[in-house]
């Protein structure tokens, strides 16, 4: 069992605290034995109740009167900007803070052994299959996943073993520090997924993201491992400009890979070596390497691929993350994170290879910033091309949606109001259809509004 030095508990106040991962900080911070408290401006079910319900006192809004509460330090999320009220205060009185990032690695990452999973793509599921290998073997890890697993239930805890895994997100840190949080965790083992260009509101091109994943390679340690995706040429271009850990890759013959049996199974190797048959509900081949991506990780600390695969034949996957959040009058209601063009398209793909010929309704809306700014929206049209409908919510856009996604055809449905956009879809709906929902956002209930109107009404079969 990994032990702590002992710490006295301090009073933390969390700026920015119903975010996902600054969330998950204020549950390990509370299980540390921490006084945790926080604010926002979106305190709001499920972050809110979730984090109430762990004891800890939510404050809605920023407000500069919040000093009064005198914490022992204040932790920023990096939504924080210059001129937020609190955060001028503190600024003003000379107050200690510090990063999520920073805080989490000084108060709960040190002295542990840390698996960090990087990546444009995948991060999330792959981090939560990864921790539920070691989960399943014994190892009781800690863990904060941008994603709340089904095998856990929580997107973040402190755990009891030596070792912790951590989605490593290139993202930057706060508006004081503008490196990417993977930076602060100093991983033993680090998987790089791929690298595309994204977060076009903090990265200029893909240069700028390769070189921090370059200052992520430097610091892993020779007596670690990097465990990276053997096609994508852009890791192999970040590994060139040095590199002082031994390297496994996935995906490529010489390393981990995988050939299909039948539809869900498939047989691993290592090295052209057969080590397994992998059974897993999800689909799609981007599934697959994550797992093979999480084997190799789990690998590195001492978990053989055998045990690997039987832990994924159990996993349950990720809210989110094609997560079917319902069925009623036959029609399936799926609800994904998708919103980057290759995210998009591997995600339809996923869905297809699972549902056959049946009909994908594939209702997408472009809310990250760089999608908001239409900066890959020429690669939109194609990512939806396996979709039998599209449907696109285009509020708030920068750019002309029916244009862009012109090429669909007949089978693009735009629309800027949601009432009218959930209208479209139930006049399309047959039974049999699969909706395909994908946002990095909440999409303003559309899924529940969409399995309560097909609940009340009668749809009609398919071909009708």
């Amino acid at each position: 069992m990994f032990r702590r030095a002992p710490r006295v508990p301090v009073h933390i106040h969390i700026l920015g605290i119903c975010g996902t991962f600054m969330g998950g900080i204020a549950a390990i911070a509370k299980t540390a034995g921490h006084r945790v408290t926080g604010c926002d401006l979106n305190v709001y079910p499920p972050m809110s109740t979730q984090l109430e319900a762990q004891g800890i006192e939510l404050i809605e809004g920023y407000a500069a009167d919040q000093v009064s509460l005198r914490p022992d330090m204040w932790v920023v999320g990096n939504v924080v900007t210059r001129g937020n009220p609190l955060m001028e205060a503190i600024l003003d009185r000379g107050d200690r803070y510090i990063s999520g990032p920073q805080w989490l690695a000084e108060n709960t990452l040190a002295n542990r052994r840390v698996l960090a999973v990087s990546g444009t793509h995948g991060k999330t599921t792959t981090s939560s299959m990864l921790a539920w290998i070691l989960e399943d073997a014994g190892l009781a890890p800690g863990f904060l996943i941008g994603g709340v697993p089904l095998d856990f239930d929580v997107s973040a805890r402190l755990g009891k073993g030596h070792h912790f895994v951590i989605e490593a997100d290139e993202y930057d840190t706060a508006f004081f520090d503008k490196r990417s949080k993977m930076v602060h965790y100093r991983p033993t083992v680090a998987i790089l997924n791929n690298i595309e260009f994204d977060h076009a509101d903090i990265f200029q091109d893909l240069a700028a993201i390769e070189t921090q994943f370059h200052h992520f390679v430097r610091i892993v340690p020779r007596s670690g491992r990097l465990i990276v995706n053997g096609r994508d040429p852009v890791i192999e271009r970040v590994l060139a400009r040095g590199c002082w850990t031994p390297v496994d890759r996935f995906g490529t013959n010489d390393g981990w890979s995988a050939v299909s049996i039948e539809r869900g199974r498939s047989r691993v190797l290592h090295k052209g070596e057969p080590v397994g048959v992998l059974s897993m509900s999800q689909q799609g081949e981007h599934n697959l390497q994550n797992a093979l991506a999480a084997m190799a990780a789990a690998r590195a600390v001492g978990v053989g691929p055998g045990a690997a695969i039987d832990a994924l034949s159990r996993f349950e996957g990720v809210r989110r993350r094609m997560e079917l959040r319902g069925t009623a009058a036959g029609v399936a209601v799926w609800d994904d994170f998708a919103h980057h063009p290759t995210a998009i398209a591997t995600t339809v793909s996923g869905l297809r290879e699972k549902v056959g010929a049946a009909r994908i309704l594939a209702v997408l809306e472009p809310r990250s910033n760089t999608m908001k700014a239409g900066i890959m929206k020429d690669r939109l049209a194609t990512s939806l091309d396996q979709a039998d409908r599209v449907f696109c919510f285009a509020a708030n856009l920068g750019w002309d949606a029916a244009a862009t996604l012109a090429p669909l055809g007949a089978r693009l449905r735009v629309e800027t109001e949601l009432p009218k956009l959930i209208d479209a879809i139930l006049d399309e709906a047959r039974s049999g259809d699969q909706v395909l929902v994908m946002s990095n956002g909440g999409f303003g209930g559309i899924h529940d509004s969409l399995l309560k109107a097909l609940s009340a009404r009668k749809v009609p079969a398919a071909g009708a």
